[in-house]
């Protein structure tokens, strides 16, 4: 039963948060330089595999002019920067005038402010440093500022934009990485640049670029990140944007170990006293302290330093100067470090600093969703094999999608014991309701509803299990359900975790109804849809340890966007003989942000180099599939011919449109 300590709307919270604390409870700093070096090497390969792949080979640097803007001791360059085929970055370069030896650089990276690049709290610092003589690149993230679908001020990158990108294989925080990475690429190229004094900072989620980017280029030599700094644990008590999730991230680091590799180069970590609890002045000391512990053994415990400031979330002049003084010390050797005072500067009209005036970008420029296409196509191209034409090609594909590729996407999906379920069992009107809740794995407590009418006929009735994501009430007011128990059907529905009743509060975030719990899974490496399987998977368990339901043939009906989790269970558990769609989504590619409504917790990572919905769908042959609603037959063309190859085209049933009596007449056995 479930734990009444805990309210059914912090069940969810409680779980994740007792599975990131025990997947780090035996963190220690390394005892020496040998120790670290070894953990070093694990640490950067882990991130960059959560990150998703880099191209193998970077391309020829192609830059354009935009224009320039001539200023008193400087000038300012609009461009235009190319870092991955059709992936182009709009930068603004502020080049110091007068100056006749090679220059330190600076990366300034952007946050979640209303202009990106061009914003007045970005603006200043890059007027502050290049007034100071340093040479500033500032970038717009990918799909934010002028590289969002429809630039306007405060247009978001994260949400339902910026998670198009996990089913693919890939990270929003991985194409910063790799942005940034090509703009040190490009600012080696310039001949003002003395190449090996190059900094980097940014606040909030440009704080997070920071932090990144310092950790895995080591061309930074000083490394600034401001606002952004906390742990990951607490990131699993808040909202952050997606571009500051790394997959897994839990089971194999915490943000100490990550602003170690910073060292034996600077490293200045900045916080606000009045900020979020995730950018706390106390988590980060936390991270602080372990990765001070690295620095001491590089012999660099100067080369840190952790400055709080009375403040809210902000990168204000107090920090910017701090920056400054944090600059100049360990890239132009002036200087103790200490605050320099912000040079006076004149903030430039974001208008003018637009590298495409008229909002019209050059045809095939990639966006968050685009480019996830474009990669998911790719991925998919397997499936447009001729030689999928024959049974045995199939079969050896399929296998490989059961036992590798999806369990490796899903996390752990494999239930523990089963837990004997106790309800209560109520007559009603001849239908017999047994509300119980069922424990899944520790923790984890769902509620449950299963309506039959004969007890006595029991062992001889098909059982159902109704996958609904609005909750099991959603579920039991289809009339599919009624018209089942009507004929003696054994009818289940219950309540998947973080869903119907047992969804957090306040998880909902731009769109997404689930915004939150499908981040916090991802934190510690077990995508929500996967958690979903499982709960499927583990209420079977505990069912069929009921006498009056063991040995029953089972079917799951699903409605909406629970059609993938159903697909997906039924994909690794052989004991669903009949999968119902209704209204499924045809697919899980978009060339655009998907529509408000669509739940993150289906998004699992790499999910799309597996198989789309038609292709997950075709591992239910030959058992019996029926996919009704708003569905055309073309957009399951290739579950069709799956069915055609193994010769059960007879249990393949498309209903557009689809009853309750129709559907049910189709399923029940005769």
């Amino acid at each position: 039963m479930s734990d009444p300590a805990i309210p059914p709307d912090k069940m969810f919270a409680a779980f994740i948060e007792a599975r990131g604390k025990a997947l780090r409870a035996n963190d220690k700093p390394p005892a020496s330089l040998n120790e670290w070096n070894a953990r070093r090497r694990a640490l950067r390969e882990a991130m960059l595999q959560a990150m998703g792949p880099f191209p193998s080979k970077p391309e020829a640097l192609d830059v354009h002019s935009a224009g320039v803007l001539p200023r008193q001791g400087y000038r300012i360059e609009k461009l235009v920067i190319k870092t991955r085929p059709d992936v182009w970055a709009t930068a603004t370069a502020y080049v110091p005038e007068g100056i006749a030896a090679k220059v330190p650089a600076v990366l300034a990276v952007h946050g979640h402010w209303a202009g990106a690049r061009r914003d007045p709290v970005v603006q200043a610092r890059c007027l502050g440093l290049v007034k100071l003589g340093f040479f500033v690149l500032a970038v717009d993230a990918f799909g934010a500022g002028e590289r969002h679908p429809q630039p306007a001020p405060g247009a978001y990158h994260g949400a339902l934009l910026g998670s198009t990108l996990w089913p693919a294989g890939h990270t929003l925080v991985g194409m910063q990485v790799y942005d940034n990475r090509r703009m040190v690429d490009y600012l080696l190229t310039r001949s003002e640049v003395d190449g090996a004094r190059l900094g980097i900072t940014g606040a909030s989620g440009g704080g997070n670029q920071t932090m990144y980017a310092g950790a895995l280029d080591e061309r930074f030599a000083a490394v600034v990140p401001v606002c952004s700094v906390g742990t990951y644990q607490a990131y699993l008590k808040a909202a952050c944007c997606v571009c500051e999730v790394l997959p897994g991230a839990l089971q194999f680091t915490e943000e100490g170990a990550v602003l170690g590799l910073v060292a034996p180069r600077a490293l200045m970590v900045i916080n606000a006293t009045k900020d979020a609890y995730q950018f706390s002045v106390g988590e980060a000391t936390k991270s602080v302290d372990y990765a001070r512990a690295i620095f001491k053994l590089h012999g660099a415990e100067s080369k840190l330093a952790h400055r709080p400031f009375e403040s809210s979330h902000d990168y204000n002049r107090a920090m910017r100067e701090a920056m400054y003084g944090w600059m100049s010390k360990w890239l132009k050797g002036e200087g103790d470090g200490s605050p320099i005072p912000e040079p006076a500067h004149a903030i430039e009209k974001p208008e003018d600093l637009a590298c495409f005036p008229d909002g019209k970008r050059p045809a095939g420029f990639l966006f968050p969703a685009s480019f996830a296409a474009r990669k998911a196509r790719r991925a998919l191209a397997p499936f447009d094999d001729p030689q999928l034409d024959h049974k045995e090609a199939w079969e050896s594909l399929a296998g490989v999608m059961r036992e590798v590729s999806l369990p490796k996407v899903l996390g752990d999906t494999n239930p523990p014991p089963p837990v004997p379920i106790r309800g209560q069992l109520d007559e009603e009107s001849g239908v017999f309701v047994l509300s119980s809740d069922v424990t899944v794995e520790p923790g984890v407590h769902l509620p449950t509803v299963d309506r039959y009418k004969s007890p006595k006929a029991l062992p001889k009735i098909p059982l159902f299990l109704f996958l609904h994501l609005a909750g099991k009430d959603a579920a039991l007011k289809l009339p599919l359900a009624s018209t089942l128990v009507d004929r003696l059907a054994d009818v289940v529905a219950f309540d998947l975790r973080a869903t119907g009743s047992l969804k957090p509060e306040r998880d909902a975030i731009a769109g997404a109804p689930d915004h939150n719990s499908a981040e916090h899974a991802l934190w510690i490496g077990r995508p929500l849809l996967g958690q979903w399987v499982l709960d499927t998977r583990a209420l079977l368990d505990s069912l069929d340890k009921l006498p009056s339901h063991a040995q029953k043939p089972h079917g799951v009906i699903a409605v909406g966007p629970a059609c993938v989790v159903a697909l997906c269970a039924a994909a690794l558990d052989s004991r669903l003989s009949t999968v119902v769609l209704i209204d499924p989504p045809p697919t899980l590619i978009t060339e655009v942000a998907y529509p408000a409504g669509t739940h993150m917790g289906l998004l699992a990572p790499g999910l799309l180099t597996v198989g789309d919905v038609p292709h997950l769908a075709a591992l239910m042959a030959p058992r019996q599939l029926l996919i009704a609603g708003a569905v055309k037959e073309k957009e399951f063309a290739f579950t069709k011919k799956i069915y055609a190859l193994e010769k059960a085209g007879s249990r393949l049933h498309l209903m557009e449109g689809g009853k309750a009596n129709d559907i049910a007449d189709r399923i029940m056995p005769k």
